[in-house]
């Protein structure tokens, strides 16, 4: 009962401060937050994947203050725009590497030019698309995003937990069902309609579909994190939240969602 009751404090704690922070006006908050979970999520995931150097901790940072505090603080896009096409496209390549990895190797290949690459623009990259859908679109959109995963991860917990049967990946994870990661999409699909009337941002065909793209692509970023904490035989990332392990254990699915997130809102943008 002492387990249950921290890890629903440690969650809610959790939960309340994004969407505090979201909810404000003022970018200081937002940024100091994100570049802190940032930090701690690198932290742990370069401890999972057995990498001692700083220098994805400085990349971070640069990469941090280059598109979230110039664009967001200063409101400057001088030489931005074209920067962040090139970071989607790097990104989204690595990210798809990571899904060929996931269903076509035993073990993601670790040789040490691959695990800069991957903190850059897997981890990393993440973050900072997370900034940018915030700064270039609306803070509410990103709110509206980590709703959808907290919904997504809740009902395909418990739909798989009373209902699921058929293993979704069970060498990697076995508690998913594939009754779970169907339950989780249908649930997303319902709270998208919520979502669009409270945020007033997007229509909701255009949730509804952000609400498929976090549920797959949400799905794949915590089957991916689950295969390197396999690897490192480990259960968590980290125990930063008590009951819940590590900050990444939460952000895995939001984290590898954000540029996919990113590239359809801005293909929304140029077609609107």
């Amino acid at each position: 009962m002492k387990d249950i009751l921290l890890r629903s404090l440690s969650g809610l704690l959790y939960v309340i401060l994004l969407i505090v922070v979201l909810s404000l006006n003022t970018p200081h908050p937002f940024n100091i937050l994100f570049f802190i979970l940032g930090m701690l999520s690198l932290f742990e995931f370069n401890k999972l994947i057995q990498l001692k150097s700083v220098i994805p901790y400085f990349i971070f940072v640069v990469l941090y203050l280059i598109f979230g505090y110039w664009r967001m603080v200063l409101s400057s896009n001088a030489g931005l725009d074209e920067a962040t096409q090139i970071l989607t496209v790097l990104t989204i390549f690595v990210d798809l590497f990571l899904i060929k990895d996931l269903f076509s190797r035993k073990t993601i290949p670790l040789f040490s030019t691959k695990r800069f690459i991957i903190t850059t623009f897997y981890l990393s990259s993440g973050f900072v698309f997370l900034v940018l859908i915030a700064s270039v679109f609306s803070p509410k959109i990103l709110l509206g995003c980590f709703i959808l995963v907290w919904v997504n991860d809740s009902f395909a917990y418990l739909v798989g937990k009373n209902f699921g049967k058929q293993k979704l990946f069970e060498k990697i994870s076995p508690k998913k069902t594939v009754e779970g990661f169907l339950g989780g999409l249908f649930f997303s699909c319902i709270a998208s309609y919520f979502i669009s009337n409270y945020t007033e941002t997007l229509n909701f065909t255009n949730w509804l579909i952000l609400s498929i793209f976090i549920t797959v692509f949400g799905t794949l970023g915590d089957l991916i994190e689950s295969k390197f904490k396999r690897q490192a035989s480990v259960k968590d990332s980290g125990t930063i939240m008590p009951g819940h392990g590590g900050l990444l254990d939460r952000l895995d699915s939001i984290i590898f969602a954000s540029p996919f997130i990113y590239l359809f809102l801005r293909i929304l943008h140029y077609v609107s």
